[in-house]
């Protein structure tokens, strides 16, 4: 009998028991956030200071999760080039993301997703301001492992608006994934390293499939 399990329910302890999940320690594994970032425009650098002040405004109340993606992502999204071809973006799939492994289905709806031509590129999960963008991870990754092109690498992003995580999984012979730091939106420049790279992600990839 096929166990179903909702994916906004889903933990490390899950993904790693049922579906064989191993975390890379290595740094060399996620490499893209680390190193040759590229550099942003006056314009670009003065766009995010009018998300941080959108943001600071917004958080004077309680931040919802289709705030978060309307005051912060999509920003993001528009400057990294996501809403250009190659791309495409496609925001709250009807359609439920099933996940067939040792009789387990995954299902759930996923906040945003890049593509370029039919290849998932970014799995994004999105969270009210006040939860930690930590609790976002295990279901970022089981929607990751929903991808219908396995062996391509796939990258993620979980935030509150504030806070900001990547992920990257590879799909081989055991799914494996590593994580970035915590990028603090007003803090240590982490809006423009966001950006940066997820920049880097879409020109590096777009260059690959070239």
């Amino acid at each position: 009998m096929v166990e179903t399990i909702a994916i906004e329910r889903i933990t490390l302890y899950d993904l790693e028991r049922r579906f064989n999940l191993q975390l890379v320690e290595d740094p060399t594994f996620f490499w893209e956030w680390q190193s040759d970032l590229p550099s942003l425009t006056i314009a670009e650098q003065q766009r995010l200071e009018r998300v941080q002040a959108a943001y600071a405004n917004l958080e004077r109340r309680s931040l919802l999760e289709n705030t978060v993606k309307l005051a912060v992502l999509a920003p993001l999204l528009d400057l990294a080039g996501f809403f250009l071809p190659p791309f495409y973006v496609d925001t709250e799939k009807t359609v439920e993301i099933v996940t067939e492994e040792n009789g387990i289905e995954l299902r759930g709806r996923m906040d945003v997703l890049v593509l370029i031509e039919q290849i998932w590129l970014l799995v994004i999960e999105s969270k009210r301001a006040e939860f930690s963008v930590k609790v976002g991870i295990p279901q970022v990754l089981g929607y990751m492992l929903s991808s219908p092109h396995p062996y391509q690498p796939l990258f993620g992003l979980v935030t509150n608006g504030n806070s900001f995580i990547f992920v990257k999984l590879i799909h081989q012979d055991v799914p494996r994934y590593a994580k970035s730091k915590e990028f603090i939106l007003d803090q240590d420049n982490g809006l423009a390293l966001t950006l940066q790279i997820l920049k880097k992600i879409g020109q590096r990839t777009a260059h690959n499939r070239n």
